[in-house]
């Protein structure tokens, strides 16, 4: 049967154009690009030249970025890293704990980095966001303390699309880091005083403005596999000048922060996916793809009694649709949507295996049972109106028979 994809925040088809400019490493430059020969400066040609544009994309340099092995890995490099690296204020009784600031509906790579190092002593505060998944500045601003070195506040949240206010958020660090400046007897707040501001911008490097300088970050998380290329790469940026220690040990490549040979073919590929990105086409696309989102949205509402949109209605990326319905089961829904050839998500990829309730949508104030009851629609280049039309027309069916077996009245 024909499936409609209705699941692009989990993973995205690869862009023909983006294969193509990968095949030629798998076989025929196939070099190590730490090796000195001709086949070995072709791959880091290619990686060079991959490495500026993802520079360009981002408004940074090109020794900016670090290529990893996915966005998780970069996330966890971004945290475990500079707090491993950040220079705590001592206190008479000894070393003071460092302290990070983040919030309740991040992606589990950030959240989990986080629990790691609460276990190895630091400080954690988990923001609570509103009831659209928003983080509100004033709460941050009073979580702020000496030993704060690290704020990781995710650009745009995998489950309800919801965009955060990053400039904001960072106006407010750097406020802070003045003030922490004039109590320095020096006038310089030292590199590793200064409270350094991370997001993970998987899910906005599609749709938002990624430049860094603009949103005032200090490291930024990108995929691969989310932007039409392939699984098994990602990349950090890091601002020159930001500590930052490795979390993977072996031959030192790129710039001794992350070990081991590069994927250079996917590599390619994540810098190409970048380029593709930034097409005009590619723009224009995202202005159908927001229709169909508002499509999709305001007739799920209209017509299933007991449908909730979860997350904000404006602040949210233009392919993403969450709701919730009473007396129906997500996981129900989505086994039934396949069936019909409609493949859909109840939440996070990475947690789908998970019988908990969307830690996301508990954090809205969403009891258990209306948790349970979400369903994700995401939607990507290859979608057509008729596609959403055959959701609008099957989806309240759906809904209705599950209830019926549910006994919900």
């Amino acid at each position: 049967m024909p499936k409609i994809y209705l699941d692009y925040a989990a993973t995205t088809p690869c862009d023909p154009k983006v294969l193509r400019a990968m095949l030629p490493y798998f076989k025929k430059d196939f070099g190590n690009p730490s090796s000195i020969h001709g086949f070995g400066q072709k791959a880091l040609n290619a990686m060079s030249e991959a490495r500026e544009a993802l520079a360009d994309f981002l408004g940074c340099d090109a020794p900016e970025i670090v290529f990893t092995g996915s966005a998780t890995e970069a996330d966890n490099l971004a945290i475990l890293g500079t707090v491993k690296a950040a220079k705590i204020p001592a206190l008479p009784a000894g070393r003071q704990k460092p302290h990070i600031i983040t919030s309740q509906i991040e992606h589990p790579a950030v959240l989990e980095s986080c629990r790691e190092l609460e276990k190895r002593g630091a400080e954690v505060t988990y923001l609570p966001v509103d009831k659209d998944g928003l983080v509100q500045v004033l709460e941050l601003k009073k979580a702020l303390k000496p030993n704060t070195v690290l704020v990781s506040i995710m650009y745009a949240n995998n489950e309800i699309g919801t965009i955060q206010p990053i400039q904001e958020i960072s106006e407010a660090i750097n406020e802070y880091n003045i003030q922490k400046t004039k109590s320095v007897p020096t006038g310089h707040l030292p590199q590793g005083d200064k409270i350094l501001f991370h997001t993970d911008a998987v899910q906005a490097a599609n749709f938002l403005d990624c430049d860094v300088k603009k949103l005032g970050v200090d490291l930024l998380t990108l995929s691969a596999h989310k932007i039409y290329g392939p699984k098994g790469v990602g990349a950090l940026y890091a601002k020159k000048g930001t500590l930052i220690n490795p979390v993977i040990y072996g031959g030192g490549h790129e710039r001794g922060l992350r070990s081991g040979t590069e994927n250079v073919a996917g590599i390619v590929g994540l810098g190409q996916a970048v380029k593709e990105i930034q097409s005009p086409n590619y723009k224009i696309q995202n202005i159908r793809i927001r229709q169909f989102r508002d499509k999709l949205i305001k007739n799920i509402l209209k017509n299933i009694e007991g449908s909730r949109l979860n997350g904000s209605l404006t602040q949210r990326l233009p392919n993403n649709v969450n709701v919730s319905f009473e007396g129906a089961e997500g996981e129900a829904i989505v086994i039934a949507l396949d069936q019909k050839g409609v493949a859909t998500s109840t939440g996070s990829a990475c947690s789908s295996g998970s019988l908990e309730p969307s830690h996301v949508l508990m954090a809205l104030g969403l009891s258990e049972e209306t948790a349970h009851g979400s369903l994700r629609l995401t939607l990507g280049r290859t979608n057509t109106l008729k596609d959403i039309e055959k959701v609008l027309k099957v989806l309240p069916v759906i809904i209705q028979k599950l209830r019926k077996i549910s006994g919900y009245k």
